[in-house]
């Protein structure tokens, strides 16, 4: 479990879960999922010192359950999102060793970099001037975005214009921002797995034998969208939630008055807008994927349309030298130039005139050539 206590212009880490907060400060309690279920009595002990609530068992629920999708939920004490992320790495918790990454993985199919993509739930509970978030076990989001915190409370990140989050709400959406950006890193290796596949596919002299690892793409990619559309629908009702919120005149309000009010709403948008760029790009990689095997069995159809025109080409070619062999090769005693010295020669001329000719004319009407050509 990691604490912060932010401040103006200060971020402090401790080990101890705080009875009272300084004014126009707030706290960040980060805990793994495991940890949150053994400490959620001393947290719970904490939120009703700080704000006289405790989070009610449906929502400790949900902070819990690791398979639960992306969803939004409130009460009139505080708020509740469920964000499920597309990060690279295993997080399943070994039960046994509570706050450790299970030792053996999961087993997944598809290409490796979707067998890598968790997609474990992360959990926040916004209260006024406290945030709860629970993560899986080994989460690479807590550990990046607590240095990107801590940096900022630097005075070189205050001269170059960096500021800190103004509340909880704001902390929360920055957390989920960095969560949404770091799919684009996933999605160059996995655009370029899948390019490589078509190429394969398209290949005219390759034959083509991962169809199992190809169907398990468009299933993880299928997947993949179905979470996405959670995050959005998500996000979208934690916008409409934050229409509803006010700002009192004359009190210290937790998110830094109408101008604090009003950067949530645009910081809200903006990772909004960032999801449905992701929506976008597993949608267009899954449809890739889907056009790649239909080009492949259409140009597989075209080649065996070739084949199939030539050999008949062929054939049709043959069929008046297999007549002319066949009326020479009749048990009559008299046949027209049969017993002369240069009946062969006719034959073997008029059947090679005759094949010359119906060469030329199949080449002329592109029967011989090829499609691509």
């Amino acid at each position: 479990m990691r604490i912060f206590h932010v401040l103006p212009g200060a971020v402090n880490e401790t080990d101890t879960l705080p009875t009272e907060l300084a004014p126009r400060s707030f706290v960040w309690i980060a805990c793994g999922r495991r940890e949150f279920e053994l400490e959620q009595a001393h947290i719970q002990s904490t939120l009703q010192a700080l704000h006289s609530v405790t989070l009610v068992d449906l929502h400790l629920s949900d902070l819990l359950n690791n398979q639960l999708p992306s969803h939004f939920d409130y009460t009139s004490q505080y708020d509740i999102l469920v964000f499920r992320r597309l990060a690279a790495g295993h997080s399943e918790t070994d039960l046994a060793h509570p706050g450790q990454v299970l030792t053996q993985p999961i087993k997944r199919g598809g290409p490796p970099v979707l067998r890598r993509i968790d997609t474990s739930p992360v959990g926040f509970a916004v209260f006024d001037r406290v945030l709860l978030t629970v993560h899986p076990a080994g989460c690479t989001v807590l550990d990046l975005y607590a240095t990107r915190l801590l940096a900022a409370a630097s005075a070189a990140s205050r001269a170059a214009g960096v500021n800190l989050p103004s509340g909880p709400a704001d902390l929360m959406l920055r957390i989920v921002n960095q969560m949404v950006d770091g799919y684009l890193d996933l999605r160059r290796e996995l655009t370029r797995q899948l390019d490589h596949w078509q190429t394969e596919l398209l290949h005219p002299s390759t034959r083509f034998n991962n169809w199992g690892s190809l169907l398990d793409a468009r299933i993880s990619l299928h997947h993949l969208d179905e979470i996405c559309e959670d995050q959005r629908a998500a996000i979208q009702d934690w916008i409409e939630a934050l229409a509803g919120w006010e700002v009192v005149e004359g009190t210290s309000d937790h998110f830094g008055g109408h101008r604090g009010l009003e950067l949530l709403k645009v910081r809200s948008r903006d990772v909004l807008e960032h999801i449905e760029r992701v929506v976008h790009n597993v949608r267009r990689l899954e449809q890739n994927a889907e056009t790649a095997v239909q080009m492949h069995f259409s140009a597989q159809s075209n080649r065996t349309n070739d084949i199939m025109r030539t050999l008949t080409a062929l054939t049709a070619i043959f069929l008046p030298l297999n007549l002319i062999a066949g009326i020479f090769g009749m048990n009559f005693e008299f046949i027209p130039l049969l017993h002369k010295e240069s009946g062969f020669w006719w034959a073997m001329g008029s059947m090679t005139l005759t094949a010359a000719v119906l060469s030329v004319l199949f080449w002329r009407k592109r029967y011989l050539a090829r499609s691509g050509r």
